[in-house]
Parts: structure tokens; C-alpha cells; sequence
């Protein structure tokens, strides 16, 4: 086959196919983009006296994504550019505050640490083991023990990932155990979500016919637990009944089924390990294992737990954002992902005895806030529990004056809270012990959980440390910015099919083009993007364009606080023709769905869809994106849907500048292997652009 030249105008580079290694070129923004992929074609090159030669360009790519990251830099914003830009009258309020008092905030953080490490951002800094640490450059392209910038890269995003998995599959052990708990009646918790516990039990093969609710309960906790600790390889429970059979197949011929989220992560870190693993193909092997184990344990199974003990709740109008605080009131945040515990605290906080209490002491009342996800779970299933922000923006909170009590459980609770809490008299208190913060009382469960019966008595005695910090802090200057408004939210599985009976009246708005498709925006937050802006700003391209957008986590926090969850005017204006038609008069154009791993909400929506078209998910007009992602999760919840077929569309690079094989493998080239890509441009317009187009060529292919 002859060999032709061509020419990238994108990039102004010239470039001819290979079949060793991909070709990766670097836009205006330093993003990496893969130019021409791996192929059948030979490596070849003329040179001056017409001979042919073979060569490779890792010498050249390894200058160039030097200068790729230098580009890179230059978009992050400044605390100034976020002043300037930030969407959110209150943030921007709140942030002149902070400065004016003197309290430096995450976007201080940001500014004081730039310019980044190069070799951090694109992943080929390695210090695993202690003979280094080593960084890959022209001069030193290996590492002492002879590893790479493909294997450095590659080990760097696996142990990412393995730390994503071990997060989310914590939260379903605790969950888990807490149903099984409940079940036993070693946890004193009625069990909300029959429903769900009988429904789950059939598709798991488990009897529910003349047996207990609790009876059923117990074994279906029991297989959930045992995937997410199995030690011996066995079928994997949970992908069995819950994953589409067509992706089953895929994974198995990939050979990335897992043996269960433990040991994955165990290996994870085996493979890592120094001197283990030397093949960075066989580290990203098990990088796809790691997302499904945090997909089916961490989320998945959590998400089913969490919805059999408490209920899957209902679709409800919330206030929201910081100027929803209360002056007078004993003010409590729940801030983190463990839902228990903060449902027997609001209740606490509701009981006649302890609201008399604080009356005594002075208060009007007693009025719980949420941070994170905690107030992501809790809004929608307790009545009058308001969320506030995500996590980046929760020194702003404190920095009201206004909390009396922060209550803490896991992740995404970041340590320079206590700084601010400690100016302004704020009692924070942990209640788990993967986390605790120095300085923060503890007042919750031990490391064995042996208290755990003692759920009531923990959650009357932090509402009663609230009522007493709330005495003490009598005096305390109050700073509310008067931004708050009225977000609708609970829009599960359940909720849709009850409102239109099955998915068919959004598959029909699909065929004729009143929707041209679904998009899942969620995702925690960062400062190398303007903070908030660029989930708007995708946002704003894609209602414009008539994509229906779901949301939970973090990322959803804008999406509330700026009307985008409402049946409001405002709301249906940033909505093209047909999409307006298609909600008015009483649904929002962004549905939300909870908190993070309610993303198994929105893989049952888009799951519902296509079954009504009787396709594969990847055959199908949708899409995931997290404009903002920063923690481990982000990288594992992204590639949880690429594992399913769906595309993800970033504005935040993953630290592989480094190698040009794992950006080929990460981005495009699992394209054949699972019908998706990993697409990331720093500008969100452009990226919001580039999800219409792929969603048009998806509506080509289907005929529609």
C-alpha cells in the first residue's frame, strides 16, 4: 500500500501513518490529541538521498510535551480571573470577604503554587520506590530501575485509579454492612426501600417468595460483600445481573473482568509496586479492571444499598446556596458521603426534646445544611436540609460566621477547613476514622464499628455538642450574602417512569429531533478551570443544542445555585426549540439525579433509552462529561461510563502529557475495544461544541 503524507491543519504538522505507536500532536492549549493512531502501516521516512529508513519520535515527542505543558499552564485562571468570572454572585461575595478577614482560600492555594511541576502534570515523575525519585527528560529517559515515561505514566494513573476504587468501595462497605446491620438488628434502622430490596434480590437470583424483608436483606448485602472482598476468582455478582450482556462480552474477551474490588486494588498496587510489573500495556490492563471494580462495588452497589436502607426518595423543591444560612439558628453542616449517621442527626435535630433545648439557649430553632454529597443525599429524602457548595468552595461557608456546628464524615473534606472554623469559634466534629482532621473533635464511630448500635446516641450527641457551640459563640460577627434560590431535584429512575409511564416519550422526543441527546455533567471541582464557569458554559451549548443534561455530585452545585433546575423562564430560555417543547411546562432542562453515586441514576435513564431503541448504549446519542474533575474518583467515574460504551468530555487533562502510548490508549484508542474516547479541551465551549457534533454523527448512524 503506498504511503501518502499528510497535513494537519489543526496542528500545522506533518504526519504519515504508523504501526508501532500512535502519532500525538498538542493543540494551542497543550492538550494532547491524537493525530493518527496505531495502524497497519509501515514507519517509514525518505530521506535527502532517497533511502528509506525506520525510526521512532520519542526523542522529539519527549521535547515536545515538555512545551505541551507549558502551554497547558497558561490556561489555568488566577484567583483573579475567578473573581472576575465567577458565575455565582455569592462565591465572588464571599471570596472579597475572605481576603478583606485576611484567610487565604483554595484559589490563594492555586495561585501560590504555580508554575506546577511539569513533571507532576504530565505524569513521568515516579517515586515509588527509594532509589529515586526519578523524572524522565532527554537526558535521563529511564528511570534508575529502567522504567519509562509509558510505564512511569501508566503506573501513576493505575494507583490513581486503585485510590478512586478504594474510596468509593469504602463507602459501600460501610453502607453495605450498615443494611446488613439493620437487618440483623445489630443497627437500630428500619429498612425504607423494600422495593428496591425485593427488586434487586430477584435480578441477583435470590428467593424472596414467602421470606422475610430482612431475611432477603441480609443475603443480598451478603452477595454485594462478597464481590467487593472476594479472595478466589468467581463469577462478579453484581456485573452479572446489572451490566449489559453485549458489555459483558467485551470485557471478558479484554480479559478485565475483576475478581472483586479488594483484590483488584491489592493488585493494583502489587503491579505498581518497584520492580514488579515492567509492561505498561498489562498496567493499563488492569486500570480497566479497577473501573469496573469501582463502578459495581463502589457505585453500583452502594447506590443499592444506600437506596434499600433509606429509600430511593422523591422528586422535591430544595432552597439553595449561602444565602439560604439563618441568622438565630443552631446551624449544623453535614459534610462528606456516609448517609446513616446524618439521617439519625436530622432527625435528632428535629425531636421536640432538643428543639426545646435550643430554644432555651436562645435559638430559633435548629437547621441542618449540607456540603458535598451528604447534603447532595439528604435533600431530597429530609425535609428542610439545604445544600450549600461543593467541596472547593466550603472554607467560603465557614467564612459566614454562620455554622455552629460542622459535621464531618469522609472525602472530600479538605484539612484547611479547620483553619477557618478555628476563626470563627466553629466546632467541627469527625465521625469516622478514615478521617479525621487535626483539631476536630470525635464523636462517632470507632475504627471495628463496635458502637455501631449506638447510632441514636452518637447523632443526639452531636446535635447537643451544636446546641452548645451555638451558646458559646454568642457574638460571633454574621456574614450571609443574600443569593439563594429554589432548585428541583430527586429526578431518579423511579420518579421518571412514574411522570411518563415508561422511557418511550423520551426515546420518541429523541427520534424526532425535539432532543438531539443525553448528557451526564457531574464531577467534583478544580482551579485550573474558572471555577463553575466552565459547567455553565458547557451547559449553556448544550441546552442551546436541545441536549437533555442529568447531573449529581459536585459539578451539579452551579447548575442549582444559577436556575438551571428549574421550570422557570430563565430555565427554558437556555433551551433550544425543541428541547423547551419537549419539558414545558413542569420539567427542568438539568434533572438531578443526587449525589455522586447516583450515577447509577443516570446509567439507568440512558440504559432505559435504549431500550426502547432496542441498542447498545455506545449506539446511542449520549455522552458524560466532568468539565471539572480533580480527585481519583473523577478519573474512575469517567471511565466507568467509557467502559459502558459512552464517550467522556473533560476540560481538565489527566497527568499523561509523558507518554505518547497511554495518551493513544486513554483517548482514542479505546475507541475499538469500547466504542468510546476520552476527549478533553480546555475551552468549554469548544468542548460543549464537540459533544453536539459527536451526538450529530451518533444520530447519522442511527438514522434518525
Amino acid at each position: 500500500m503506498e504511503n501518502k503524507n499528510t497535513t494537519d491543519k489543526t496542528f500545522n504538522t506533518v504526519v504519515e501513518p504508523h504501526n508501532h505507536r500512535a502519532i500525538i500532536g498538542f493543540d494551542k492549549n497543550g492538550i494532547p490529541k491524537v493525530l493518527v493512531p496505531v495502524s497497519g502501516h509501515t514507519h517509514k521516512h525518505v530521506d535527502e538521498n532517497g533511502n528509506e529508513y525506520e525510526h521512532s519520535h520519542e526523542e522529539v515527542f519527549t521535547e515536545d510535551y515538555r512545551k505541551a505543558v507549558s502551554a497547558y499552564r497558561k490556561t489555568f485562571p488566577t484567583k483573579q480571573d475567578v473573581l472576575d468570572n465567577v458565575p455565582d454572585p455569592a462565591v465572588k461575595e464571599m471570596m472579597l470577604r475572605m481576603e478583606q478577614l485576611g484567610y487565604d482560600t483554595a484559589f490563594d492555594r492555586f495561585d501560590k503554587h504555580q508554575p506546577q511541576c511539569t513533571f507532576g502534570l504530565s505524569g513521568t515523575c515516579c517515586r515509588i520506590c527509594n532509589m529515586g525519585p526519578c523524572k524522565i527528560t532527554p537526558k535521563s529517559p529511564r528511570g534508575v530501575c529502567g522504567a519509562d515515561a509509558d510505564l512511569i505514566v501508566a503506573r501513576n494513573l493505575l494507583r490513581g485509579a486503585a485510590a478512586g476504587a478504594a474510596q468509593h468501595g469504602m463507602h459501600a462497605r460501610e453502607l453495605l454492612l450498615m443494611l446488613k446491620w439493620a437487618a440483623q438488628g445489630k443497627l437500630d434502622l428500619p429498612i425504607i426501600g423494600e422495593y428496591k430490596v425485593r427488586s434487586m434480590a430477584e435480578a441477583f437470583g435470590i428467593k424472596t417468595k414467602k421470606r422475610t424483608l430482612k431475611n432477603i436483606a441480609i443475603d443480598l448485602a451478603d452477595t454485594l460483600l462478597d464481590d467487593l472482598s472476594r479472595t478466589e476468582p468467581d463469577e462478579y455478582k453484581v456485573i452479572s445481573a446489572c451490566a449489559a450482556p453485549e458489555r459483558q462480552k467485551v470485557w471478558k474477551d479484554l480479559d478485565i473482568l475483576p475478581i472483586s474490588a479488594y483484590h483488584e486494588v491489592f493488585e493494583a498496587y502489587h503491579k505498581t509496586g518497584c520492580a514488579t510489573d515492567g509492561d505498561w500495556e498489562s498496567v493499563m490492563k488492569q486500570f480497566l479492571r479497577c473501573g469496573l471494580a469501582f463502578t459495581f462495588s463502589g457505585v453500583v452497589s452502594t447506590s443499592i444499598a444506600t437506596d434499600a436502607l433509606l429509600g430511593v426518595g422523591d422528586r422535591v423543591t430544595s432552597k439553595v446556596n449561602i444565602g439560604a444560612l439563618k441568622k438565630g439558628y443552631v446551624n449544623i453542616a453535614v459534610h462528606g458521603h456516609l448517609p446513616v449517621l446524618v439521617k439519625e442527626i436530622v432527625k435528632a435535630g428535629q425531636s421536640e426534646e432538643l428543639l426545646n433545648l435550643a430554644k432555651e439557649k436562645g435559638a430559633k430553632g435548629i437547621q441542618f445544611y449540607g456540603i458535598c454529597c451528604s447534603g447532595l443525599s439528604a435533600m431530597y429524602r429530609y425535609e428542610g436540609v439545604i445544600p450549600l457548595s461543593n467541596a472547593v468552595s466550603a472554607e467560603l461557608v465557614l467564612g459566614t460566621g454562620a455554622l455552629d456546628l460542622w459535621v464531618a464524615d469522609v472525602q472530600e473534606v479538605y484539612p484547611a477547613i479547620m483553619d477557618v472554623s478555628r476563626c470563627f469559634k466553629t466546632t467541627v466534629v469527625t465521625t469516622h476514622d478514615s478521617a479525621r482532621l487535626p483539631g476536630a473533635e470525635h464523636i462517632g464511630y470507632d475504627h471495628h464499628h463496635s458502637n455501631v448500635a449506638e447510632t441514636k446516641a452518637i447523632a443526639k450527641r452531636i446535635v447537643m455538642r451544636a446546641i452548645e457551640s451555638f451558646e458559646a459563640r454568642k457574638g460571633i460577627p454574621v456574614f450571609i450574602p443574600k443569593h439563594e434560590v429554589e432548585a428541583e431535584v430527586g429526578f431518579s429512575v423511579e420518579y421518571i417512569c412514574k411522570k411518563y409511564g415508561s422511557f418511550k416519550p423520551i426515546a420518541d422526543a429523541i427520534r424526532s429531533g425535539k432532543i438531539l441527546g443525553v448528557v451526564n455533567m457531574v464531577g467534583c471541582n478544580n482551579p485550573k478551570v474558572l471555577y463553575e464557569k466552565a459547567i455553565l458554559d458547557v451547559c449553556d451549548v448544550l441546552l442551546k443544542n436541545n441536549v437533555l443534561i442529568i447531573t449529581n455530585g459536585c459539578a451539579s452545585f452551579p447548575l442549582m445555585k444559577m436556575g438551571y433546575c428549574q421550570t422557570s423562564e430563565f430555565a427554558y430560555s437556555k433551551c433550544g426549540d425543541g428541547l423547551r417543547e419537549f419539558l414545558n411546562p413542569d420539567m427542568p432542562p438539568v434533572w438531578h439525579v443526587g449525589e455522586c453515586i447516583d450515577n447509577t441514576r443516570s446509567s439507568g435513564i440512558f440504559g432505559g433509552i435504549a431500550g426502547e431503541f432496542n441498542k447498545a448504549l455506545y449506539e446511542m446519542p449520549f455522552a458524560f462529561s466532568s468539565p471539572e474533575w480533580s480527585n481519583e474518583k473523577g478519573i474512575d467515574a469517567a471511565l466507568g461510563f467509557r467502559l459502558n460504551g459512552i464517550s467522556s468530555y473533560h476540560c481538565v487533562e489527566a497527568p499523561i502529557h509523558g507518554s505518547s502510548k497511554v495518551i493513544e490508549f486513554l483517548k482514542e484508542g479505546t475507541k475499538k475495544t469500547l466504542h468510546s474516547a476520552m476527549i478533553v479541551d480546555a475551552d468549554p465551549v469548544a468542548l460543549g461544541e464537540k459533544i453536539v457534533a459527536d451526538m450529530k454523527e451518533k444520530r447519522k448512524q442511527l438514522g434518525i
